[in-house]
């Protein structure tokens, strides 16, 4: 499958601005799946606007997303804030992952940074579970930023026959060599390739990273084909990348680390390795 990898600046609080950019992105260039940052829609400080801007299904946006993914014959995922849809009031930091067939998936971030800069334990209520989300035959399974951080939540994925972990971010440019090491060790560790896409640009006196990039099951980088963007800042970019996501059953045999966890932890009920959704 190819993926676009959209390292691109967000302009905070302009809606139809980023959704101009998302749409022109996806119009423009071919892929199976377009993986947008975290929070892009709406800027990764959106303040005390938050609980207007949150999107929810149903609402003009996600029709508008859902309608283009399936004009596109492809998936978009794209980071935005969203409505609690079991708590009214309650916002969550989510990835939004609009399909081919005009499906609709939700996952929302499981931990939220609060130190330093990063106040987002005080806008967002996190959850507790991560579930892949179906992507044609295959399985994602779909990260926020932070997230990565915790090796447990691409365990539990891969042990839920995720065969790609996708990881949307907003971080700052201070941490870019922290997640050059820990990602390619995510892929490693669930012999399963990994694909990160973070913003770049300023906001709030934070500078993030970029950095975008895509690694294989032995935690190799992949080769990314540079496209061209009409208009870009110096440090935005498209990139598109090939994975064979069947090399993810033919690796697994040579490093069995799924096989040999499986049976040590109660997340192996949700599923056997291997399974793939109806």
């Amino acid at each position: 499958m190819h993926v676009l990898l959209a390292q691109l600046a967000p302009r905070r609080g302009d809606l139809a601005a980023n959704w101009d950019r998302l749409a022109t992105v996806v119009r423009t260039h071919s892929a199976d799946l377009h993986v947008f940052p975290e929070l892009f829609l709406f800027g990764y400080a959106p303040g005390d606007q938050v609980h207007r801007v949150a999107l929810v299904k149903g609402d003009p946006t996600v029709s508008a997303l859902t309608a283009l993914a399936k004009e596109r014959g492809a998936g978009i995922l794209v980071g935005s804030p969203w409505k609690s849809e079991d708590r009214p009031g309650e916002v969550h930091n989510a990835a939004v992952l609009a399909g081919a067939d005009g499906s609709l998936q939700v996952q929302v971030k499981r931990y939220l940074p609060n130190f330093g800069p990063f106040e987002e334990a005080t806008i967002y209520t996190p959850t507790d579970t991560s579930t892949p989300l179906a992507f044609g035959a295959h399985r994602l399974g779909v990260q926020i930023c932070y997230d990565a951080y915790f090796p447990e939540v691409s365990r539990e994925l891969a042990l839920q026959a995720a065969v790609l972990l996708v990881i949307l971010s907003a971080a700052p440019v201070t941490s870019k060599g922290l997640f050059e090491k820990v990602l390619p060790a995510r892929a490693v560790e669930n012999a399963c390739p990994v694909v990160y896409v973070n913003r770049v640009g300023v906001e709030d006196g934070i500078v993030f990273g970029g950095g975008s990039q895509a690694w294989d099951s032995r935690g190799e980088p992949l080769p990314t084909e540079s496209l061209p963007l009409a208009g870009g800042a110096k440090e935005e970019r498209l990139d598109r990348v090939e994975i064979d996501l069947e090399e993810v059953p033919r690796w697994r045999p040579f490093r069995p680390v799924l096989r040999d966890v499986a049976h040590r932890t109660p997340t192996r009920a949700r599923g056997p390795v291997g399974h793939r959704p109806d």
